[in-house]
């Protein structure tokens, strides 16, 4: 069985272009958000790291911690830096972990059991390592999604994805389709009117089993 929301990450010790650390500690009492590669120097994988290093100030505004993975090692994640630089125009800070090993891959469910790198390998042998994990301060995963090779990430959503999560986990609601920060949101519906009358004020019933309020935050 692979990872699944709210399971606990694994605490495993990777090797990073900033040197070794353990996943657990690394997260520490932030959020984070892990971003995975299938190679090295390939086109899409460069454009969505520069897109990452743009963000670097949304990051911190939310308190998140970012980590590229790849299936190269650290010398290359350190020359691919330049590239990632050149098309991003904003320097990568965050650690990249050097997967050579897959075990990260494989821990977090994105190859299975018996893979392996084979010799001349190209991006393909590895493409279902194109994952984003949003793991919380609680060190679990919050949400998953795993792209093809020929469809670039979109960050906003993840930033969105992100909001939507801090604001739920942190004011007891949750957020409908489409949902942005200072948009309504959904009042559980395990919380009784009365209850939702005292904690929000005032809410909107659209259906017996849809209630809306001002987002709390």
């Amino acid at each position: 069985m692979g990872l699944r929301i709210n399971d606990t990450i694994p605490d495993l010790t990777v090797e990073t272009d900033q040197g070794t650390l353990s996943l657990h500690d690394w997260v520490g009492d932030s959020w984070a958000i892990l971003f995975s590669h299938p190679k090295d120097f390939t086109p899409v994988c460069t454009t969505e790291f520069g897109a990452v290093a743009q963000l670097k100030d949304e990051w911190a505004k939310r308190g998140t911690k970012v980590i590229g993975v790849s299936v190269d090692g650290v010398e290359d994640h350190k020359k691919w830096k330049g590239d990632i630089k050149t098309v991003g125009g904003a320097e990568a800070t965050f650690p990249i972990i050097a997967d050579e090993g897959l075990e990260v891959s494989k821990a977090f469910d994105m190859l299975p059991a018996e893979a392996y790198l084979p010799d001349g390998r190209t991006p393909a042998d590895s493409a279902t390592v194109r994952s984003v994990f949003i793991i919380g301060p609680d060190k679990q995963l919050k949400l998953s999604m795993t792209y093809p090779m020929t469809v670039g990430r979109n960050f906003a959503e993840v930033l969105r994805a992100l909001d939507g999560l801090q604001t739920s986990t942190g004011k007891g609601v949750a957020t409908p389709a489409n949902w942005n920060v200072g948009d309504d949101v959904i009042i559980p519906a395990t919380v009784s009117d009365d209850d939702a009358k005292a904690k929000f004020g005032e809410f909107t019933k659209v259906l017996p089993y849809l209630r809306t309020t001002a987002d709390p935050s």
